[in-house]
């Protein structure tokens, strides 16, 4: 396996190499508009749990509050359930595409889940965020783990659009097996960026996010490498 030093290196390269960079700029605004996606569609439910929050109290109508905060907040997160597949595969796609070829975004892409078997998209987002949760009754960690071990599934379904469900998620867990630590320790050597970030108003976050994304890809990229390796080896 490459190191984190070069999977990051890569993706530094990928974005332009500088967090100014039109490559770079345009990633940052793929990651806001995905992020700004989701939290638009929280909004009719909690502006409308609100609305009618504010009635059942001006109407001393106390008993029905809490069950209005449920209904409002489920609305919002059955539109984020809803969405979250097809826009995470346009995500992931664009990303990996752009590691593989080395061309600009196309921001038009990040809609691709929409047009690219919708339904099983939703299928695979539905049903990965589900067992993850189930897993997460048992303990934190477990959940986590899981979480882990489904994090490939878009690329595979970018790779392999003829997949279902169950194959995109098997394949996930197959590639990630042994990998998962790796995994998480990538995502902790982004704290350090994650921290600096916060000290700029918080807004230096954001560019985070797209160098991420794409020292992910690139993680991905280097799981398929190593399984073909172990198969030649084997």
């Amino acid at each position: 396996m490459v190191s984190r030093k070069e999977l990051k290196s890569r993706a530094k390269a990928q974005l332009g190499g500088g967090i100014f960079t039109s490559r770079w700029l345009t990633a940052l605004l793929v990651c806001l508009v995905y992020s700004a996606i989701f939290g638009i569609c929280s909004l009719p439910g909690s502006i409308s749990g609100v609305m009618q929050n504010i009635q059942s109290i001006s109407s001393g109508d106390i008993a029905n509050l809490n069950i209005r905060i449920s209904f409002g907040s489920g609305i919002g997160t059955f539109l984020v359930l809803l969405l979250s597949g097809p826009l995470t595969y346009g995500k992931d796609r664009m990303f990996l595409k752009q590691a593989r070829d080395n061309e600009n975004l196309v921001f038009a892409d990040l809609f691709k889940g929409f047009t690219e078997d919708l339904g099983g998209n939703i299928l695979i987002g539905l049903l990965t965020s589900l067992f993850a949760f189930l897993w997460s009754l048992l303990f934190i960690i477990p959940g986590i783990v899981k979480a882990y071990a489904y994090s490939m599934v878009f690329y595979i379904k970018a790779d392999h659009p003829d997949y279902f469900w169950k194959m995109c998620i098997n394949e996930s867990k197959r590639l990630t097996m042994g990998h998962k630590g790796e995994l998480f320790i990538l995502d902790l050597s982004f704290f350090g960026w994650y921290f600096v970030g916060a000290l700029c108003f918080g807004i230096g976050i954001f560019w985070v996010t797209p160098y991420m994304e794409a020292t992910k890809a690139h993680f991905y990229q280097n799981l398929l490498i190593a399984d073909v390796q172990t198969g030649t080896m084997q």
